[in-house]
């Protein structure tokens, strides 16, 4: 059966990715999770969800060679083995003690508090020139160790809630790395796609996914993309994005 508010959802958040470029999980999940899905599934639905969306965006950065693949490497040696083990831990509270959905629902709210701290952080340094600092100025091989530890300690948030892919990446990207532009969204991008996928193909093999779900998601979110995208070149979203913020700061309360 056709549910008319899931694709409804599709298309606000796909919308909302496409004008401001921020909150498409952080936004997805809680909504799912309100909807009466249970976090376990809505978290794996959101992955596999996303890895699909994600395919797009790093083939059109791979094209336009705006995307770091020594960084990406360097990332997924970290996340990818990480986020695996965050599904495996899911499974093993849930099989142990039986309460995977409310640890969920816990590590998710504090995610959605620090996502938004997060976004805010890279909006304001995005918008202003700042001096290099000592990791900026070293070669991605001299802080490869820091690159993985980072990416290892993120992935298992990514794994365990399915948010913070792109923001919490970007954060990194940013702090450790002289990149602006295209090759910041290219890059966070690419290494998202292949996160998520690990992750998400991991939810699949415990059967934390909704299908339906998925596709009706895809139906709205794809057009919802196309239409943001097109207004984010004529419309200012600094404003908007500060909201977006504040609706995933008040998610993240309601979960605790």
């Amino acid at each position: 059966m056709i549910d008319l508010s899931l694709t409804l959802i599709g298309v606000l958040v796909g919308f909302l990715v496409g004008l401001t470029g921020v909150g498409g999980a952080a936004i997805l999940t809680p909504f799912l999770i309100m909807m009466g899905i249970q976090p376990t599934i809505a978290v794996g639905t959101d992955l596999v969800y996303n890895s699909i969306t994600k395919i797009f965006g790093t083939l059109q950065h791979w094209r336009q060679k705006t995307v770091d693949w020594t960084i990406v490497f360097y990332l997924g040696i970290g996340s990818v083995p990480s986020a695996i083990l965050a599904v495996h831990s899911l499974h093993w509270i849930q099989t142990n003690f039986g309460s995977a959905d409310v640890v969920v629902k816990k590590v998710l709210g504090f995610a959605l508090i620090l996502i938004p701290i997060v976004m805010l952080i890279k909006t304001i340094q995005s918008h202003k020139e700042v001096k290099p600092n000592k990791w900026q100025l070293k070669t991605t091989q001299e802080k490869s160790m820091l690159v993985i530890t980072a990416g290892a300690i993120l992935g298992f948030i990514v794994g365990f809630t399915s948010v913070g892919s792109g923001s919490l990446f970007a954060l990194v990207l940013l702090y450790l790395f002289q990149m602006r532009g295209a090759s910041t969204v290219g890059t966070d991008i690419a290494h998202a796609f292949f996160l998520v996928t690990a992750a998400g193909f991991t939810h699949i093999l415990y059967g934390n996914i909704n299908y339906a779900t998925v596709f009706q998601l895809l139906t709205g979110s794809i057009p919802g993309v196309f239409i943001g995208s097109l207004l984010a070149l004529k419309v200012p979203t600094i404003h908007l994005r500060y909201m977006i913020c504040v609706i995933i700061l008040i998610s993240g309360l309601k979960m605790i």
